[in-house]
């Protein structure tokens, strides 16, 4: 029998933590809640969720050394899964009502609002994956669950071989946006795999196979 994967959901105080943990226990994992950064570097996985402002959640990220324990991750190669504002922070910076912060700076990229008829982009929406997703296996065709306000409208990471290129996943809300990114050991959805039904549970259980 194999052995079930080691995630640690990165508990820095960002809030709707446990859903979380409960979808990945679905999905085939063994899951951890935790701040400690020797357990977060140790597990198969890291999952960094984020809800609220983008300031507030990088705020939190760094006070807790969150931002270090990603980045220490990443520099060997190990898979770190962001999700909706622990998605946003991966980016350079983030614009939110007027106010700029600087983000963790792994992909190039603003942060902005969404120009649509209404905010916040809340419920069900269809979305557009590479062909070459790992994610989106089997998924083409479903829908995933948004909340939010603010998302990254564009792409500009410019990958040489003989590295892959980044498999970019779109949606649209007024004007399309990122909905998931698929870097090497990094990987981000904007919406809630959480929330999303047994399409997320899918897609959470598409990115265990990866660990």
């Amino acid at each position: 029998m194999t052995a079930r994967p080691s995630v640690v959901v990165l508990d820095y105080g960002s809030g709707n933590v446990h859903s979380a943990v409960k979808a990945l226990e679905l999905a085939g994992a063994d899951v951890v809640l935790t701040g400690d950064r020797k357990a977060a570097q140790a597990a198969d996985g890291l999952v960094v969720p984020g809800v609220g402002a983008f300031d507030a959640v990088i705020g939190a990220l760094r006070s807790s050394h969150g931002d270090e324990v990603i980045d220490r991750r990443l520099a060997g190669g190990r898979p770190v899964l962001g999700i909706c504002v622990g998605m946003q922070v991966l980016f350079e910076r983030g614009v939110e009502r007027g106010s700029e912060a600087e983000g963790l700076g792994e992909w190039p990229g603003v942060v902005t609002e969404l120009d649509a008829p209404v905010l916040p982009h809340m419920g069900w929406n269809t979305v557009t994956p590479d062909a070459g997703s790992v994610l989106f296996d089997g998924l083409a065709e479903e829908r995933f669950y948004f909340v939010h306000s603010y998302a990254a409208q564009d792409w500009t990471l410019e990958v040489m071989p003989p590295f892959p290129a980044p498999r970019l996943t779109w949606a649209t809300h007024g004007v399309p946006f990122l909905a998931a990114v698929e870097n090497g050991p990094l990987s981000a959805t904007q919406f809630h795999p959480e929330k999303s039904g047994t399409a997320g549970i899918r897609l959470l259980t598409n990115w265990l196979g990866t660990l």
